[in-house]
């Protein structure tokens, strides 16, 4: 059925394009520009642009300066073309534990910390299922520890957890729940990768880690069913939950921010978002034989790229619409620079009615580009005709099941309302031409098809100057799952 669906989904789209009849807009890049910008954000000089590092502040530089002889404009309130995010490095807490019945589940072994500071709760237990709002809508939670199953039903990825467990500690919190224990279970992500992956030092907002988000999240090991029997069976009764103190310290960074005022009166007002991470993973572990440089050429010199002659194009070219030029930080640290800019926007956010991202993992295909949520708004139709205007076909997410959509920085504006898509460097399946470059030290620029990036940053201005100059502002379609957000955002 899957398979079926997405046959249906790509004759549409080429039905579509077949019966578009677009007024071509001139573009005048160069693709020296752009493999000037790749090869110096993905050279060993910057050392794979980790997320505090003095590297990713000379990358930050290079996009300011990029974005001031454009002729872009400072955003209000920021500093410069700079809006500092407020980051924090925290350790793993030196101890934590559960007890329940007279067992206990100890930090590293059976249990990971997640969020939440230092605690000490004796509290009744409650179970609700995978505390959805519809499951903790009956129950009396508040002055209670919540166990629930990780995830949401029906999907298996475990990136999913990871999303979904943010917006089930806020309905637990909102409920006046204590804590939220969820009991963990992937046979793609065993239990002793994600210890190794999480119970490490981690980046967070600040506001996070000064206890705006207080309730803590912890994740138990259920990979043999056993948690999930006790607990269920435990309902009612008290547990233990301790959390020791977490050692912090400041890390620097910021986002890169410009404008381009529009040309029309009647929607100057309104923006659009063309936003990029600018960040990658750094420098791996040393080895006389071996690279260790990740230098995420794909991932995301190239979006960054498209940014930057993005804003060349716009200020000499400004559409009808304005433009709001984001470079976000520490997208490979949980989407941290677009939340936070999402939280602290420097233009109201009821002014932004649409955001381009461009982000990727690769390309395993130089005939199209591959947009994250092209049928969920009503851009769609921009998005083909700029698409076919750069001679490339256009495909929506081929695997819908890896959950991308709310893997890169255009989540982060969708969960507010506003109506987002990641447009990405064609890709048709996660094969090995993807993973071959994927977080991979062979992600360099020598590698990269040249031609082929050149036509996809084509597509991404074309995309960028047709959604901005649509007659009518874009929206969710109906039913999206962020269409409620976006009713709230705009007032509708």
């Amino acid at each position: 059925m899957k398979k079926t669906g997405l046959l249906i989904s790509f004759t549409i789209i080429s039905i579509t394009i077949g019966l578009a009849q677009p007024e071509k807009i001139p573009i005048a890049i160069q693709k020296n520009d752009i493999e000037t910008h790749v090869r110096f954000l993905a050279s060993d000089e910057l050392r794979g642009r980790d997320t505090g590092s003095p590297e990713l502040e000379i990358a930050a530089r290079y996009i300011a300066e990029v974005f001031r002889s454009s002729g872009l404009k400072p955003a209000a309130g920021a500093a410069g073309f700079f809006q500092p995010v407020s980051l924090v490095s925290e350790k793993p807490p030196a101890s934590a534990s559960f007890f329940v019945m007279d067992e206990k589940l100890e930090i590293g072994k059976d249990l990971l910390v997640l969020s939440g500071d230092s605690v000490l709760i004796e509290a009744p237990i409650v179970y609700a299922n995978y505390a959805q709002p519809e499951d903790l809508e009956a129950l009396d939670v508040k002055g209670k520890i919540v166990v629930a199953k990780a995830g949401t039903p029906g999907i298996t990825n475990p990136q999913s957890y990871f999303f979904s467990s943010k917006d089930k500690v806020a309905h637990v919190a909102a409920k006046g729940g204590l804590a939220l224990v969820e009991l963990y279970h992937s046979s793609q992500m065993p239990w002793s990768l994600l210890v190794r992956y999480l119970n490490t030092e981690q980046l967070v907002l600040s506001e996070a880690a000064e206890g705006k988000a207080k309730l803590p999240l912890i994740w138990v090991n259920n990979d043999k069913g056993k948690w999930l029997a006790i607990l269920k069976d435990q309902d009612g009764e008290n547990a233990t939950l301790q959390i020791a103190e977490k050692e912090r310290k400041t890390i620097p960074a910021k986002n890169v921010v410009a404008m381009v005022e529009g040309t029309s009166r009647k929607l100057k007002n309104e923006f659009v978002i063309l936003s990029a991470h600018y960040d990658h993973v750094g420098v791996g572990s040393s080895s006389d034989s071996q690279d260790t440089i990740y230098n995420g050429a794909r991932d995301n010199a190239v979006g960054t790229a498209a940014l930057l002659e993005a804003a060349r194009y716009f200020g000499k070219n400004p559409p009808k619409r304005s433009v709001l030029f984001l470079a976000v930080t520490a997208e490979e640290k949980g989407m941290l620079g677009s939340r936070w800019y999402a939280d602290h926007p420097l233009i109201p956010l009821d002014q932004m009615v649409f955001n381009l991202n461009t982000d990727g993992a690769g390309y395993n295909d130089t005939t199209k580009v591959t947009v994250i949520g092209l049928e969920r708004t009503t851009a769609e139709p921009s998005l083909l005709a700029a698409s076919q205007e750069a001679g490339l076909a256009i495909i929506p997410d081929p695997e819908p099941e890896q959950n991308l959509y709310d893997r890169s920085d255009n989540a982060s504006f969708a969960a507010k309302g506003i109506p987002a898509v990641d447009f990405a460097p064609g890709f048709t399946a996660f094969d090995q031409d993807i993973m071959k470059y994927y977080h991979q030290a062979a992600d360099e620029a020598e590698t990269l098809n040249f031609d082929y990036i050149e036509r996809f940053v084509e597509a991404y201005i074309m995309a960028a100057q047709k959604v901005a100059n649509m007659p009518n502002r874009p929206f969710w379609k109906p039913g999206d799952k962020y269409e409620r957000e976006g009713k709230e955002l705009y007032g509708q």
